[in-house]
């Protein structure tokens, strides 16, 4: 029986960390213009970043992707429709008319899901086709269990960040028990090595009603991670886990440019 094909990419996101310039490294006059309007799913690594996310994805099984972007992101559609006509995939689009979280953006991508089992990530990682693979395999809702340790050993991502990330409690026989939305250091003490999470989720269409009733986060915005929560304690959602040393790339800061740009640069992208 085949396995779920549907993706929703989110890259609504104001790129606030994106467009920061202090301490900012030396970039080319192509990467310093998208990263100045925010764009982190254009920066050029060659080409642009999502490109190699979506060869990942086509890798991993999924064919069919919707871009969940802002109603000005003219830049995404032209590039995806007019630019590159994937071969591999079909991408969609659909519109979050304000940035106000995650939650809302899966909430825009309902028509596209139609009923359907579908994967959510962030247009600012890549994840691993492997780890991407698995979870097309696994009974969903699911989602990966990164370690710290995978997710420090080639060194991309930070420390500081990492530790900032949503930790999972996760019970023995692999079933998600709550998720810990940007610990304290107290609580990220306290967890131990409790794996993260990295945004990286196969859903099920029972998620649209924790996104639609989740409360906003601290920050005032709808949240997935708090989505998830939700679903979990109120509406009796059960989600399993698989653990996983993976590393994921993250270009959510200027500063992650060029390191990203050395390890992906190489890939051959096939669309």
């Amino acid at each position: 029986m085949p396995g779920p094909h549907k993706v929703v990419i989110l890259a609504r996101g104001l790129g606030t960390r994106m467009r920061a310039t202090a301490d900012a490294p030396a970039l080319t006059l192509d990467q310093a213009a998208a990263a100045d309007v925010g764009l982190k799913a254009m920066i050029p690594i060659r080409r642009p970043f999502l490109d190699y996310s979506l060869c990942a994805l086509a890798d991993a099984g999924f064919d069919d992707v919707c871009l969940v972007i802002g109603p000005e992101h003219d830049a995404i559609r032209e590039y995806y429709t007019r630019v590159v006509r994937p071969g591999r995939l079909t991408v969609r689009f659909a519109i979050q008319e304000k940035p106000i979280g995650t939650a809302d953006g899966v909430l825009s991508a309902r028509q596209f899901v139609a009923g359907d089992v579908f994967l959510v990530v962030n247009s600012d990682n890549y994840y691993p086709p492997g780890v991407l693979a698995e979870l097309r395999r696994q009974p969903p809702p699911a989602l990966p269990a990164f370690s710290r340790a995978g997710l420090l050993r080639d060194g991309q991502i930070p420390a500081e960040r990492i530790a900032r990330y949503a930790l999972l409690d996760i019970a023995a026989d692999g079933v998600l028990r709550g998720i810990v939305e940007k610990p304290d250091a107290a609580t990220y003490a306290a967890l131990g090595d409790a794996p993260v999470s990295m945004n990286c989720w196969l859903l099920t269409p029972e998620i649209f009603e924790a996104c639609k009733r989740v409360a906003p986060s601290a920050r005032g915005e709808l949240e997935l991670p708090l989505a998830v929560q939700f679903a979990i304690a109120e509406l009796g959602m059960r989600f399993t886990t698989f653990r996983t040393a993976a590393s994921v790339l993250d270009l959510s800061h200027r500063s992650d440019i060029p390191e990203v740009a050395r390890r992906l640069g190489n890939l051959d992208v096939r669309l």
